[in-house]
């Protein structure tokens, strides 16, 4: 396997980045550790696929490990998954290790994994190689061993659904097509949280499509409180929060990056909404990982500090303010261990406990009669439609890439069809 295939594959990171894979893997580290945590609640789809699809992972962990001349592989995944582990103990080479993860959120974000896996502490603003170090999503790795164009993802239907499950789906289905392959939503009025309930984006319709990076589809009833969450405005998170915050600093204590050392205090992106944060502040802002930790789980208030944060972060980069301290200082904070956010205390306060915590992959037929490729389902610039309108296709025939020398991602075709070319995406009539 080489980098050009890779792009030439359309591979991105499956976790919900969407960085081109072709490029992350461009360097030279030691490691490359496989993203197994999956730490958000009530998505199955990594270790799912470990179970059934492990021969392509492998293949890919490994191929993946010669393109950046890593001598050693992890695979972080839950040490609750004991009959797994012992599972995949069995059939790794020596060079390849299991390395078991507190059931805790947020062991998936990169940061907090590396340093589980590792004991080393990416600096603020870096990136895992700046500790010799490559981070890869399973389903990413299994793409790879695939090698063969991404039609389709995997992902998690969960919550308020008749039969929780993990399904293959082609790229571009309504997200209303893959709930009903779920046995559909066991209430009438419901919302939809795209990807986990921690970093979810709410769907806008049922219309929406999947993508490459969509690893979860969450129903919940319209009046649940994280949809009602996710959706807040942003005036009503500022005007609530300048009146509300008393400063008790949990969102901080609780703050997985706070925890590493990181210059990130969400307890001061609140003071600043009454107050000029001043030029500290506002770079801590930059290094809000955006976990949510703080508002759904920390803040005794029930205010919203991460989106505080984010708000923030497109002045403070207007300003090119950056951190400037020594990387050798951060030092973890004594108290990390212990602060650690356990899974089942997570689910109930996000009120989820009566959900079925279940997500098995099982095999269903989808036949879309029209799949929607947005052309933007990536990190860096839109791809740009290689086909017109009319064009006939077959799954798998490349339909956009990006402009030649930008950062972005090629697109292929996940069903039969011909082409109607639109603003911002590409549909497929089947």
């Amino acid at each position: 396997m080489s980098l050009e295939r890779i792009d030439e594959l359309g591979i991105v990171g499956a976790g919900g980045g969407g960085f081109p894979a072709a490029v992350k893997f461009k360097t030279r580290v030691s490691t490359v550790i496989a993203n197994a945590a999956e730490c958000e609640p009530l998505l199955h789809k990594d270790k799912e696929l470990l179970h059934q699809q492990f021969e392509p992972f492998l293949r890919g962990l490994l191929d993946t490990m010669s393109l950046v001349g890593a001598s050693q592989g992890a695979i972080g995944i839950k040490d609750k998954y004991h009959e797994l582990i012992e599972e995949i103990g069995t059939r790794i080479p020596s060079h390849v290790s299991v390395v078991p993860l507190p059931d805790v959120y947020p062991a998936g974000d990169e940061f907090i994994l590396v340093h589980m896996v590792t004991g080393r502490v990416i600096p603020p603003g870096g990136l895992p190689k700046d500790v010799d170090v490559v981070v890869s999503n399973v389903e990413t790795l299994m793409n790879i061993g695939l090698d063969r164009p991404v039609t389709h993802k995997y992902l998690t239907v969960a919550g308020a659904v008749k039969n929780p499950v993990t399904l293959r789906v082609p790229v571009g289905t309504p997200i209303c097509e893959v709930i009903d392959a779920a046995g559909g939503a066991t209430t009438d009025s419901i919302g939809v949280l795209l990807g986990g309930v921690m970093m979810a984006r709410p769907a806008a319709s049922l219309d929406d499509p999947v993508t490459k990076t969509t690893g979860g589809i969450v129903v919940l009833p319209a009046d649940h409180k994280l949809i009602q969450r996710h959706n807040a405005p942003a005036i009503q998170i500022r005007r609530i929060g300048r009146s509300a915050c008393d400063q008790c600093r949990f969102c901080t204590e609780f703050c997985p990056r706070f925890l590493l050392g990181h210059p990130i205090e969400p307890h001061r992106a609140m003071q600043s909404l009454g107050f000029d944060m001043g030029q500290d502040a506002m770079v801590a802002t930059l290094y809000c990982c955006e976990c949510n930790l703080c508002t759904m789980y920390a803040c005794p208030e029930d205010l919203d500090p991460k989106n505080v944060c984010v708000m923030a972060k497109p002045l403070a980069r207007e300003r090119g303010l950056v951190f400037k301290g020594d990387p050798k200082s951060i030092v973890p904070h004594p108290m990390a261990e212990f602060r650690r956010v356990p899974m089942r205390r997570l689910i109930a306060r996000l009120g989820l406990s009566d959900f079925n915590n279940v997500g098995p992959l099982v095999d269903h037929v989808f036949r879309p009669r029209e799949v929607k490729l947005p052309l933007k389902q990536h990190a860096g610039v839109p791809a740009v439609a290689t086909v017109k309108n009319g064009d006939r296709v077959h799954a798998g025939d490349l339909i956009a890439a990006p402009e030649q020398g930008k950062l972005g991602a090629r697109i292929h075709a996940s069903i039969d069809g011909i082409i109607s070319l639109e603003r911002d995406a590409i549909a497929i009539r089947a």
